[in-house]
């Protein structure tokens, strides 16, 4: 399966990468023709230690020696323009030879798992597992995903037209893409960003997610009718709704959103319908099936009056008219109702359950506002007073109050922003259901009373008339502290009486966030893996002894560095003290379009993900890999020093003045990918690394080709311990446990992406010289004890597909590596001495980062 990437993927795309040359625009044979010669120019100018300076000069003066300023630049623009379609049609022909090139029904698949089940009793068991098991995958708008609507339907195409071998197609979609814009001109808005993912829930997830369990059924031997497990796949969205130090969000557009999921949806089943009334044309099953498609036009386009409140009014008429097909007509084309009305329990008249998102710190300000406003009418409660108490007394407090809580009461823009938002999801909740939005996420959860100030205003706006809450409050622990005080944190909340009774509502069922982002950026790659891994076990203790069912929602990123990678490795290697009722993860950016970008390559993860949620209650029992505490004790030791080590490079004096003066992280908030701003905070009080947002601060690194929070202090933990005598200790944890082993080759796909000689002229500034050598030191060391721990001769052995995938991504783009470090290195120079404008680099180095991050699928 390895060996034929490279046949599949790689000699396709360079046979149909010929093709770009035959294209008639204007001077892309010349772009098309000097490209190679930079790219072979630029791997031997680094590798002679030459600057991208002096490589893209030597460039224009052995060819281009007379050619105008102006001239050369827009070459180099029209470089970029060149290798962004390159990198489209790499990923199509990737995705294209996708079912060549891993094994659909091997390992980790549906159908494996089915056929393992050898017995009843297994079966019984999968089935009880069920019960209370789901996969949610959460769709994040954050701002690695730049691709409109219209390039991903031409890229939908294009894998089609690439499957079939038709050059025709290819050569015309070529044609198309070449003329259709990648790059928005302006900031999207929150309501752009939701749309744009809208597309994948309609053309991917919608086909996928009940193809999947189709098979499953079928494996089971059990009817699609009979299946009583709908919700096993969830979908959530945070686009509309995450407005965590996102000012363009507000209920307005909570609400749009919203309708937005709901009309999409609801389009789709209309298609379904009518694709419906083609075959159950029979006596007393037509009429049901027009009448399903009139209704339908109305619940979309009005009268509404005439249409169907909820889905199940749907699904009622629809089990009536299945009767009269199975008693009446032989049950012809049943399969096709059941299927449909699969899609009904599934996917509700809501699509994705709509997350609210909001800072823990805003909530507080909201308070301050709703309890001064309270002093003035009750002299005797006094905000100062209320400051001075400790949590629990606040608590009480908060708790205690039955008030009114009126957006005209209030001048301050986020009190009313704080109450419209919760307002908002009583209003989708009448509108698609309880499931279209249910959750309140807080970010920068710290304490108990954080959780208790979002409970207290949601008692007093949307309770109903016996006081319960149809909500789920998500508290998100993302700094090394913030994770080590997590169980204290929930047990104080357990504890109270009111949030007790309130569980108790919610099935005793408590989801706790945890960010892999911001933990890094804090505490460096392995201590904040190992973090969340340590809290999750505690949580599930105090969580069990409460009688609680807890569930932990990932919030991932798409590079390792933010707790991507190889996620269902990760899943699957969780031990018996970590609660895997269910698996929760966000999905952002670029790894939306890789990793479920199209029907076959969604159901391979979706299915890896439901499966590796299942395969160690099924098949593990007593398991040899489980960590030890001896095993822990030594994670332990290596994430305590990791941790130091990064805390020392993130201390250096140089740090922040790095990211900031030598890195593109200026330029993120220039590039329209996304409507959030690339830090927290006033632009007027300068760069500080609190600030920072996680996903600017990764994708810095990765721009840099440094990707420095992906492995930093790995290296150094191995190398102290080896003082210690304890490589072989962390040879065998290795080979023995699948937690540690997917830590280490996830780092190694950091590793892998990662290019020093394209910065190595940083050396040059004596300012920067010690940091440089610092990072790259530590990159050269982590690279070395890896492969030594591991075993493997080259980075990501192990992996073949990957390995070659990333090796032909990486060389796609050094051209624009060469580029951007080249705008970079100009910009560092005397403005006045420049051969044309400082705008033109900035927009050298803005339009360069898309290619860039595009390349990397997981933007690292």
């Amino acid at each position: 399966m390895n060996n034929s990437f490279q046949d599949a993927v790689v000699t396709k795309y360079n046979i149909f990468n010929s093709l770009f040359l035959s294209l008639p625009y204007r001077g892309i044979f010349q772009t098309g023709s000097l490209l190679p010669i930079l790219t072979q120019q630029s791997e031997v100018g680094f590798q002679e230690g030459k600057s991208p300076k002096e490589i893209i000069e030597h460039f224009f003066s052995e060819l281009l020696e007379t050619a105008t300023p102006k001239e050369r630049a827009d070459l180099l623009f029209a470089f970029i323009q060149y290798i962004e379609r390159q990198v489209v049609l790499f990923d199509s022909v990737e995705d294209a030879a996708f079912d060549e090139t891993h094994d659909l029904t091997g390992k980790g698949s549906v159908t494996y798992l089915t056929e393992r089940l050898e017995n009843d009793e297994l079966k019984k068991k999968l089935l009880a597992k069920l019960e209370d098991f789901s996969v949610r995958i959460v769709l994040t708008a954050h701002p690695t995903q730049f691709y409109s609507g219209k390039v991903l339907g031409i890229i939908n195409d294009l894998e089609d037209a690439i499957k079939a071998n038709d050059f025709t197609e290819v050569n015309q979609l070529l044609l198309q893409l070449g003329k259709t814009a990648f790059i928005n001109h302006e900031k999207p808005t929150p309501f752009d960003e939701a749309v744009s993912l809208c597309w994948f829930l309609e053309n991917v997830y919608y086909d996928a997610i009940p193809s999947i369990l189709e098979k499953l059924i079928n494996g089971l031997g059990m009817s699609v009718h009979d299946w009583p497990y709908p919700n096993v796949f969830r979908l959530g969205f945070w686009p509309g709704g995450d407005r965590d130090g996102n000012p363009f969000v507000n209920p307005e557009i909570t609400l749009k959103v919203a309708d937005r999921l709901r009309e999409t949806l609801l389009r789709g089943y209309y298609r379904d319908i009518r694709q419906l009334k083609r075959r159950l044309t029979f006596k007393g099953v037509d009429e049901a099936v027009s009448l399903a498609e009139k209704k339908m036009n109305s619940t979309i386009f009005g009268p509404f009056e005439e249409g169907y409140e909820n889905a199940q009014e749907l699904i009622d008429e629809l089990l009536k008219a299945r009767e009269v097909l199975v008693n009446k007509h032989q049950g012809l084309f049943v399969e096709l109702l059941d299927n449909f009305i699969l899609k009904l329990n599934l996917f509700g008249f809501f699509f994705a359950s709509l997350d609210v998102r909001q800072d823990s710190r805003k909530h507080g300000k909201a308070w301050e506002d709703i309890l001064k406003r309270l002093e003035r009418k009750i002299p005797l409660l006094k905000y100062s007073d209320y400051e001075s108490w400790d949590e629990a007394k606040k608590i009480d407090l908060l708790l205690s109050l039955n008030i009114p809580l009126r957006d005209e009461d209030y001048e301050d823009e986020l009190t009313k922003d704080i109450l419209g938002s919760i307002r908002a999801i009583k209003t989708i909740q009448e509108k698609n259901g309880e499931k279209g939005a249910h959750r309140y996420v807080i970010s920068n959860n710290t304490s108990a009373l954080n959780v208790m100030q979002v409970v207290a205003l949601a008692k007093n706006l949307i309770a109903d008339e016996q006081g319960k809450l149809a909500l789920d409050v998500v508290p998100l622990f993302e700094t090394v502290d913030d994770l080590a005080n997590a169980p204290d944190i929930m047990r104080s909340l357990y504890e109270n009486d009111y949030y007790r009774n309130h569980l108790s509502n919610r099935e005793n069922h408590q989801t706790i966030m945890v960010g892999f982002s911001d933990g890094t950026k804090d505490g460096g790659y392995l201590r904040a893996n190992w973090s969340i891994y340590r809290a999750k076990e505690e949580l599930t203790k105090v969580s069990r002894e409460f009688g609680i069912k807890v569930t932990f929602f990932d919030g991932r990123g798409g590079p390792p560095a933010r707790g991507g990678g190889n996620n269902h490795n990760f899943y699957s290697s969780l031990g018996k003290d970590i609660e895997d009722k269910e698996i929760q993860l966000t999905v952002q950016g670029q790894t939306i379009s890789s990793n479920y970008g199209t029907v076959t390559t969604a159901m391979y993860n979706l299915e890896r993900l439901f499966t590796a949620g299942l395969e160690n209650h099924l098949f593990k029992g007593h398991r040899e890999d489980e960590l030890t505490d001896a095993d822990k004790d030594l994670i332990e030791e290596m994430a305590e020093i990791a941790y130091n080590s990064y805390l020392d490079l993130k201390n250096h004096p140089m740090f922040v003045k790095y990211l900031d003066k030598k890195t593109p992280l200026r330029f993120y908030g220039q590039t329209n990918i996304g409507s959030r701003p690339t830090k927290r905070g006033n632009d007027d009080e300068g760069l500080k690394f609190e600030d920072l947002r996680a996903i600017p601060f990764v994708g810095s690194w990765a721009q840099m080709k440094q990707n420095v929070p992906g492995f930093y202090g790995f290296g150094t933990a191995i190398k102290e311990l080896a003082k210690e005598n304890k490589v072989d200790d962390i040879k065998k944890l290795y080979q023995k446990s699948l937690f540690f082993r997917t830590l280490i080759e996830n780092s190694m796909q950091s590793l892998s992406k990662a290019f020093f000689p394209a910065t190595k002229y940083l050396r040059d500034d004596e300012d920067y010289r010690e940091f440089w050598d610092k990072m790259y030191n530590e990159f050269l060391l982590t690279r070395e004890l890896l492969l030594d721990v591991s075993g493997q001769k080259e980075l990501l052995d192990s992996n073949n597909v990957t390995k070659v995938s990333i090796k032909t991504r990486e060389r796609i783009v050094l051209p624009l590596i060469t580029i951007q470090q080249y705008a970079l290195q100009m910009l560092a120079g005397d403005p006045k001495e420049l051969p044309v404008d400082v705008e033109t680099y900035n927009q050298l180095i803005i339009r360069a980062m898309f290619g860039i991050i595009n390349a990397a699928r997981n933007s690292a």
